[in-house]
């Protein structure tokens, strides 16, 4: 995969609120424990051999620049290629749902003209999925096609979603929606392009800068060539609270956990060299992902739980996520919740919510 470089988008929002990411992007929430969402993303392009990886930044970058650093963890601290971390625009976090906003990729041009690669896979950074992206690359060569998107069949209605209309004649992508329904066709925020014609867009739609290039596209799908690939593994869409909820309570599912990280196909993330998971005489577990450095003393059940959290001798945690650094004291009871970093919950304390209503506890209340 020399032939091809990686761009990675995360300066945009959600049209529904979401409260975990009023101080981070979406890319950077926390998953499955010990994972951030944009891991996948990542990881997806360096499993396939793809050794030169640009980052698109939002304003709030504090986050994703602490996780992917160097780009150490993803084999992309590299004198040749590697990671390349670049500005977005302030504008991108006003666009909710434009995850290829033409001016964030017309600002970092540069990326694309220095580069000798044919071709350019581009990627959202709130899809978790695990896919080997040589299928795609290869069958957008073998087609012909001008760009070639990754699809799935949607599983629900989702308004951050993004759906594509077909010609079933041709098969060819006519035009896009904002929203998709269970069944129609879902974009999964991945694409790939010939770095040539993406360039040649971008001077199409200098103009229209504040569009997401599938937007600007919209009256041109006549005359650039757009074809589905169609991805039938598990792909989590998070974009709002309840589905950052919903999506981590599917990893207790075993068929899905395996889907998602495949031993052929490791997730890369940031190594935190923590000690693992430590299990006191009395403590209770069961159907839950314990991350490194917990101390676990009282009851965990369908639960998930980041990095060095402590769960004293009498606390309960029940179908909830814990995220890391935060401590349960002793009788305290965490239900049906989603619980931010660097929280300690007093002892007797109760955070009870319901599972069509969870309850969200903010960062650092101690």
């Amino acid at each position: 995969m020399a032939n091809v470089i990686g761009l990675i988008t995360t300066n945009y929002s959600t049209k529904k609120a979401c409260v975990l990411a009023e101080e981070r992007p979406v890319a950077s929430l926390p998953y499955a424990g010990r994972y951030r969402i944009m891991d996948f993303a990542l990881s997806n392009m360096v499993n396939c051999g793809i050794r030169t990886v640009g980052v698109v930044l939002p304003y709030n970058y504090r986050s994703v620049i602490d996780h992917i650093s160097s780009g150490k963890d993803w084999m992309l601290d590299r004198k040749n290629g590697g990671l390349f971390v670049l500005p977005g625009s302030a504008f991108g976090t006003s666009r909710a749902g434009s995850r290829f906003l033409v001016r964030d990729l017309e600002s970092n041009r540069v990326f694309l003209e220095r580069s000798h690669a044919d071709y350019v896979v581009c990627s959202g950074a709130n899809f978790a999925f695990n896919m080997d992206l040589s299928l795609v690359v290869d069958e957008h060569i073998r087609s012909g096609v001008d760009i070639t998107v990754l699809t799935n069949s949607a599983t629900e209605s989702d308004a951050d979603v993004v759906g594509f209309n077909v010609d079933e004649s041709t098969g060819n992508i006519t035009g896009i929606n904002h929203g998709v329904s269970f069944g129609d066709m879902a974009f999964l925020d991945t694409f790939v392009i010939g770095r040539e014609l993406l360039l040649t867009l971008l001077d199409w739609y200098s103009s229209v800068d504040y569009l997401d290039l599938f937007e600007a596209l919209e009256n041109d799908y006549g005359r650039v060539t757009v074809r589905e690939y169609r991805f039938n593994g598990y792909a989590a869409p998070v974009f709002n609270t309840e589905a950052y909820f919903r999506r981590n309570m599917d990893l207790l599912n075993p068929e899905i956990a395996d889907q998602l990280f495949p031993e052929e196909r490791t997730v890369k993330t940031k190594a935190h060299d923590t000690p693992p998971a430590k299990y006191e005489r009395g403590c209770y577990v069961r159907n839950a992902i314990v991350s490194a450095g917990c101390r676990i003393m009282g009851s965990v059940a369908d639960s998930l739980l980041g990095r060095n959290v402590i769960v004293e001798s009498g606390a309960t945690v029940r179908n909830a996520i814990v995220l890391q650094d935060c401590v349960i004291k002793s009788g305290a009871r965490v239900e049906n919740a989603i619980v931010d970093r660097a929280n300690c919950i007093p002892a007797g304390t109760e955070l009870r919510g319901t599972p069509e209503n969870v309850y969200y506890q903010s960062k650092g209340q101690r």
